[in-house]
């Protein structure tokens, strides 16, 4: 597991779990004119640093060509806030079990980053945790394709991310897409994981 003085630094680096961060995200500004007129449905989704004895890993799923938002793509596991979840933290875990059949026993949660808007009218929380490298990943079919790790100094280090231009809706769009990695050569990490990855470095800190 982790050191405590590790986990110290990184709690006094996140949003602490009894106060959630508020706003709409902060890269709704990026989005300004992009965005339905209705509200943003709100998700969670779960930031999993896992301890090896190579270095701190970050768990990342990458989701079936079928499902509605965000086929295909490589992303955290989570999804929306349902009425029965008490909070983001437990909608967070119940989707993370449901996705890749990870038990909430296996996770200890430790705060929040800012949260981030997408371009299909979600305000994500990103709920930031340890995992117990014991883990076995099951995923569920249904809904992701493959389960891996990267390890998070080359997710922190600022040579590894990159932007391109894109054109939605007849309008430019700067995106964030890291490098091509040999840890994971086969998964392209961009759009908003790669946003959500970005506000990790920039809380805690990059290489």
């Amino acid at each position: 597991m982790m050191a405590t003085s590790d986990l110290q630094r990184l709690r006094a680096a996140l949003h602490p779990l009894h106060a959630p961060p508020k706003g709409q995200g902060w890269n709704h500004d990026e989005l300004e004119g992009l965005l339905s007129d209705d509200p943003l449905r709100e998700a969670a989704v779960l930031v999993g640093l896992v301890p090896r004895e190579a270095g701190c890993q970050v768990l990342l799923t990458r989701r079936t060509d079928a499902l509605r938002h965000h086929a295909g793509q490589v992303s955290f596991p989570g999804g929306r806030i349902e009425p029965g979840d008490i909070d983001a933290v437990a909608a967070a875990l119940r989707e993370t079990e449901e996705e890749i059949g990870l038990a909430p026993t296996l996770i200890t949660p430790l705060g929040f980053l800012d949260p981030l808007c997408t371009i299909t009218g979600f305000r994500v929380l990103p709920l930031v945790a340890q995992v117990d490298p014991a883990y076995e990943a099951r995923p569920d079919p249904n809904e992701v394709a493959a389960v891996f790790e990267v390890p998070l100094a080359y997710l922190l280090n600022h040579d590894n991310l990159t932007t391109h231009d894109i054109e939605y809706r007849g309008r430019p769009r700067r995106v964030l897409e890291f490098r091509s990695s040999e840890h994971a050569p086969e998964q392209r990490i961009w759009g908003v994981t790669a946003s959500i990855l970005y506000n990790l470095r920039e809380r805690i800190g990059g290489e």
